[in-house]
């Protein structure tokens, strides 16, 4: 069963080598009654995820929401 998270980036972490980052999310909260959002927290009220970048074409925006999606590997 295939799973779709609506995270926002809340931190971003510099290594200082101009490469690496941290990049901190949370799940997005039902704030205007989204059904989205809704849906997502009437079952998953809270996420936390982190990841660390290597690539500095990756970035992603502090206060900006992202789809996560959780597929199962056969």
């Amino acid at each position: 069963m295939a799973v779709r998270a609506k995270l926002t980036c809340y931190s971003v972490e510099d290594f200082g080598d101009g490469r690496a980052r941290n990049y901190k999310f949370n799940a997005s909260a039902d704030k205007a009654g989204i059904p989205e959002d809704q849906q997502f927290t009437k079952y998953t009220p809270t996420a936390n995820l982190t990841i660390a970048v290597d690539n500095p074409a990756v970035t992603f925006v502090p206060g900006r929401e992202y789809f996560v999606d959780f597929t199962p590997v056969d």
